[in-house]
């Protein structure tokens, strides 16, 4: 295969989103442009994964003919390439909610821009083989974010722009402390190279500080406790589509960067890294799931859901079996598919609100005539709380047979509630905005939101619950090519 194919799945979305700026008085024109544009780099990516997974061999380009690790690497593995495939699906999904969506954001002439620059900015950050490339697609990553929130209908949404802003400008500061002392230590970048020389020596002074820099920079992008403090608000007033993602997908960046972290930079030193990460993933699960219970705002409940769910995968990640590895890369790709889908439901009941709010207090008893949106809610809230026949049921299945094989009781009882936690806010709210009748003073819009975005990904989650073996098959191999750096450093160093 040609080396240059890897590189299309990060300038399809770039090229679109510089002519949808172009197209911007062509609504229409530009809705089509995203979404094709979105479905054709989802298929590369697709194609990408599937001839990789069969032949064992990254797909491996050298920017301007440039060996490594003097020149920028573009790296196609089975864990890049997994972790693209599952966010350009949601992203496609996203772009797809927004094209049905009653937001007066979707409108603006710079929406499907800033959001092909998103899925560029993520795309690229999985997919570079550079430590400070991936701090320059995280950014674009970032402001694309932060801009999409910023013109929220949402009175709140220039606050919770700020707050991500902010945040996000601390993680990259730490990012770019570690990349320093990393570079001054080793002198290079190229995560092959860099991965090869800390094995070779860990002495270095800079290299202790290099990688809590790097933790931290990562569970900022994921929200993990005790990082987690600007999520609940910047996604309640973030636009639906926008929050569907980056609760979802984007937030999977910190994960790729964790694995990454464990399986090829900091090898030696991964016991350290996973032991962190097993105490705040069980703190997270623990805290996430007891502050959802307490929230008046359904959107605001499915954020404390995600710090929850990231425990889940965080914990999986912590153990650093090979079952473990496979069920948290199971877990996000599940949770990546059902929380883009449940944000997307409580947007849409939201816009038949008659003020547009998820809050409780206006959307209570709003899901009477709405049966079908409630079926998906439904089937959404089991995939989230890991019941059968969703997908949800085989990365928790996963997890705690990995937890057994371990024997890690005391995680897994605490684990275990928490799951019963989920089952009960979610349970909490279906039965809120579909059983208990309305206020008398509260009448539902006769339109709001289109629901076929949400209902292929709860659909999809229903099909990789079913029809596990695949991405189970995927995952276990992903975690196979992880447990071995050596390949990973040959692909892209060669010899």
């Amino acid at each position: 295969m040609n080396t240059h194919v890897v590189l299309l799945p990060i300038l399809i979305p770039l090229t679109a989103a510089a002519v949808a700026l172009l197209l911007r008085h062509w609504r229409r024109v530009q809705v089509g442009l995203a979404l094709g544009a979105l479905l054709a780099s989802l298929t590369v990516s697709a194609v990408l994964l599937g001839s990789v997974w069969q032949t064992g061999t990254p797909v491996v380009f050298q920017g301007g003919g440039w060996a490594a690790p003097f020149g920028i690497s573009i790296v196609g593995d089975l864990l890049g390439l997994l972790m693209v495939v599952m966010s350009q699906t949601v992203l496609l999904a996203g772009a797809l909610y927004a094209a049905g969506s009653k937001d007066s954001v979707v409108q603006y002439p710079a929406f499907y821009p800033l959001f092909l620059t998103l899925t560029t900015g993520l795309t690229g950050a999985m997919l570079t083989g550079d430590l400070f490339n991936l701090y320059v697609f995280a950014e674009l990553l970032v402001i694309s974010g932060t801009v999409l929130t910023a013109v929220s209908d949402d009175k709140y949404g220039t606050e919770a722009a700020y707050k991500y802003f902010y945040i996000s400008l601390l993680a990259a500061a730490f990012m770019l402390l570690a990349i320093g002392s990393l570079y001054v230590s080793y002198g290079t970048l190229n995560m092959a190279d860099l991965g090869q020389r800390i094995a070779a020596d860990g002495s270095q002074p800079l290299l202790p500080a290099a990688i809590a820099l790097l933790l931290a920079t990562f569970m900022i992008k994921s929200a993990v406790f005790p990082f987690h403090f600007w999520q609940p608000d910047f996604h309640t007033a973030a636009p639906t589509a926008v929050s569907a993602m980056l609760s979802s997908v984007v937030v999977k960046l910190g994960v790729y960067g964790f694995l990454r972290m464990t399986t090829l930079l900091f090898v030696a030193q991964a016991d350290a890294i996973r032991s962190v990460l097993l105490v705040v993933g069980v703190i997270g699960v623990i805290f996430g799931g007891f502050a959802a219970l307490g929230t008046h705002n359904a959107k605001r409940m499915l954020a404390y859901s995600t710090l929850a769910q990231i425990g889940f995968i965080l914990v999986g990640i912590g153990w650093g079996t090979p079952l473990s590895v496979a069920a948290a890369l199971v877990f996000a790709v599940n949770h990546s598919l059902i929380k883009a889908a449940m944000l997307m439901l409580a947007g849409a009941v939201a816009s038949r609100a008659p003020v547009k709010t998820a809050a409780f207090t206006a959307i209570t008893g709003l899901g009477h005539t709405l049966p079908g949106m409630g079926l998906l809610f439904f089937l959404g809230s089991m995939a989230l709380s890991g019941v059968p026949p969703t997908n949800g049921f085989i990365s928790k299945l996963l997890l705690f047979q990995s937890g057994v094989a371990a024997s890690e009781w005391m995680v897994l009882a605490l684990i275990g509630v928490s799951s019963v936690i989920t089952l009960v806010y979610t349970m909490r709210a279906f039965q809120r905005i579909w059983w208990q009748a309305p206020a008398a003073n509260v009448q539902a819009k006769p339109t709001g939101d289109r629901l076929l975005a949400p209902a292929l990904l709860v659909g999809l989650a229903l099909l990789l619950g079913l029809w596990a073996e695949p991405l189970v098959s995927v995952a276990q191999a992903t975690t196979a090519w992880l447990s071995d750096p050596v390949r990973y450093v040959t692909a892209v160093l060669g010899g």
